[in-house]
């Protein structure tokens, strides 16, 4: 018995939509939620990752993978998974504890626990061994959210003031553009009073 021209026709745009967005793209049913009402999305995102079309990563979270030749299907990057989290409300993200160290190449540590910030919801996925959390804060925490600023903010509060070294403070000064951690004193009074120093060190302004 052949399926109802509706449903091909709902399969069809949501598969063509996923892979509009290019392979390594993440997303959730609220993203196709113009092609049709949650329920039939719902079915057909079911159908399509049992066709192999899509891949489900957790609940609620889908993605088209991008595949590598000898490892094949790749997970998606912490940052794309929690984007597609955030959702279409516009809230904004700050990478934080681990994660921001070692994105600022401040520590080798890979943490298998991923945190943002963020004023949308809270919300915890976990993608095969790591896990993705989405965590409220306060207005103040996300004031720098997106800024160099508010990466190192959150990364020195994870090392902790005896450990941000001469050696770490040369590492960005070395892989980070002068004009970039110059702004950082525009956030000066949204960081801990310890790290005022540093801050000023590190934009090269030590007085």
């Amino acid at each position: 018995m052949s399926r109802p021209k509706s449903l091909n026709s709902i399969d069809a745009r949501i598969l063509a939509a996923a892979r509009a967005k290019g392979r390594g793209s993440v997303f959730a049913p609220a993203d196709f939620l113009e092609l049709g009402s949650r329920s039939a999305v719902d079915v057909t995102l079911h159908r399509l990752v049992a066709q192999g079309k899509i891949r489900r990563l957790a609940r609620g979270v889908y993605d088209l993978p991008r595949k590598h030749p000898t490892l094949g299907p790749l997970l998606p990057s912490p940052e794309t998974v929690a984007k597609t989290l955030a959702g279409r409300d516009r809230t904004r993200l700050q990478p934080a504890g681990a994660y921001a160290a070692n994105a600022l190449g401040l520590t080798e540590q890979v943490p298998a626990k991923v945190v943002f910030l963020t004023d949308g919801p809270s919300r915890t996925v976990h993608i095969g061994a790591t896990t993705i959390q989405l965590r409220r804060t306060t207005p103040k925490n996300m004031e720098t959210a997106g800024r160099f600023s508010g990466m190192v903010i959150q990364a020195f509060r994870t090392l902790g003031k005896d450990h941000i070294t001469p050696e770490r403070i040369a590492h960005l000064k070395r892989t980070i553009p002068a004009a970039k951690r110059n702004a950082v004193l525009n956030d000066l009074r949204l960081a801990p009073a310890w790290m005022h120093p540093i801050f000023r060190e590190l934009a090269g302004d030590d007085e």
